[in-house]
């Protein structure tokens, strides 16, 4: 096959996902919105930094927008395997656009405290308990089982790109006019995302049937991802990881100011370059067509090595160049994640397998944040890449024998497709 054969059958392979019509409009409509969550990201840690000048207050901010998935996680869940997932989505991104509205509302007239930014990050947090599960499942009603690896990377590929733009968009803003013009173009954003759901075919849905109204529908996702080993060891690595290794929004203002002495716009550098690194991590993601646990393992320790030498950067530019390979690494990483926890798990018990995942992933926040900004305020930015790049490498050692002694054959080395559409737990 010719270069110029083989380069075509890779982007069709890699946007492949995009020829199914519902799946395309939600993918258009979350591009354009998740330009403008970035934005708000990006202004609300600068909004609690100039207001406090305190890291562990902007490690507060971040705690209480993921307090919420941390309690009430594994109950949206739940509901998420009971409802009409589409509607569901429609009614919180509906949500989320009038909180941003009332942030930039008192932003924009100076009106803002610390205790309303705090409230209403925790306010998004409620919405977040069912938004994210709802989103993440319902990427398996639009697409067949052999696209799931390639929608998922498509979707972290805007949500990556997301983290490219808008940072840097935001940092201009707040630099230009302030934080309340970022809130604004946020809380427009969102009619994008939700013109997309509106034009969705819902016959054209794969839905998996609801789940009806039980006892202990909570603790039975639990035993299910403890029950399957692959399961349990990708939980536990996205928990360290996400515990201490993915609180950039806590790390990256401190290291902008004080490291690198600069303002809101070397944030927004630093930020986009981890969006850049994440966009390229997530579109060779999506040309993937199998998904292994040693895969994701290989991708923690390259996240640590990636920390690593955020910690040894010099200079500012050497600094940008670390921050592409962590992008690259971590969104590898929470892709093959993801995806494995999808593929792996019986169509009823989804919402409740991926809410667990949020509550790991996103539930860890609130415990991680403070920490993390207590470490950068007493030993600095770079002390919290170190314990990014520690723990995480810690994590991969000791799964490593947990996977080894489960699948011994992939232990010696043979990587072997973990999951099929129609193989297993369908």
């Amino acid at each position: 096959m010719a270069a110029g054969e083989r380069a075509r059958a890779r982007w069709t392979r890699t946007f492949r996902s995009l020829a199914v019509r519902n799946y395309r409009y939600y993918f258009l409509g979350q591009a354009v919105s998740v330009i403008g969550t970035w934005m708000q990201r990006v202004a609300q840690d600068w909004l609690v930094l100039d207001l406090t000048n305190s890291p562990v207050a902007v490690g507060i901010a971040t705690s209480l927008q993921f307090l919420p998935t941390l309690l009430l996680g594994l109950y949206g869940g739940v509901l998420v395997d009971r409802v009409d997932r589409r509607r569901a989505i429609i009614a919180t991104q509906a949500a989320a656009a009038v909180l941003a509205i009332v942030l930039a509302a008192v932003t924009l007239t100076g009106a803002v405290t610390l205790s309303m930014v705090y409230g209403l990050a925790f306010l998004l947090g409620l919405v977040t308990v069912i938004d994210v599960p709802a989103r993440q499942a319902f990427v398996t009603e639009m697409v067949e089982p052999d696209d799931y690896v390639n929608a998922q990377a498509l979707n972290s590929t805007i949500h990556n790109a997301g983290r490219l733009i808008g940072p840097a968009i935001a940092g201009l803003l707040i630099a230009g006019v302030g934080a309340g013009a970022a809130f604004s173009v946020n809380a427009v954003s969102f009619l994008a995302v939700l013109a997309g759901l509106l034009r969705i075919d819902s016959t054209k849905l794969r839905r998996a049937e609801s789940v009806t109204r039980a006892r202990g529908q909570a603790r039975e996702g639990l035993r299910y991802v403890w029950s399957h080993p692959d399961l349990r060891a990708c939980m536990l690595l996205v928990a360290v990881v996400a515990l201490f290794g993915q609180n950039f929004r806590v790390v990256l203002p401190v290291l902008a100011r004080e490291t690198f002495h600069g303002d809101a716009q070397v944030y927004g550098w630093l930020t986009s370059a981890l969006g850049a690194g994440a966009v390229l991590g997530a579109l060779a993601s999506a040309a993937r067509s199998t998904v292994t646990p040693w895969s994701m393992l290989l991708w923690t320790f390259a996240f640590s090595a990636a920390n690593f030498v955020g910690v040894l950067s010099p200079v500012l530019g050497v600094a940008l160049v670390a921050m592409v390979a962590l992008g690259v690494a971590n969104i590898c990483f929470n892709t093959l994640a993801r995806t494995m926890l999808q593929i792996g798990t019986d169509a009823s018990m989804q919402g409740r397998v991926i809410a667990l995942h949020s509550l790991v992933f996103l539930g860890s926040t609130p415990i991680g944040a403070p920490i993390l900004g207590w470490v950068c305020q007493a030993w600095g930015p770079r002390f919290g890449l170190l314990v990014a790049a520690v723990t995480s490498g810690a994590a991969a050692l000791v799964v490593l024998p947990m996977l080894q002694s489960s699948q011994p054959d992939r232990g010696r080395g043979r990587l072997l497709r973990l999951w099929t559409a129609s193989d297993r737990r369908r």
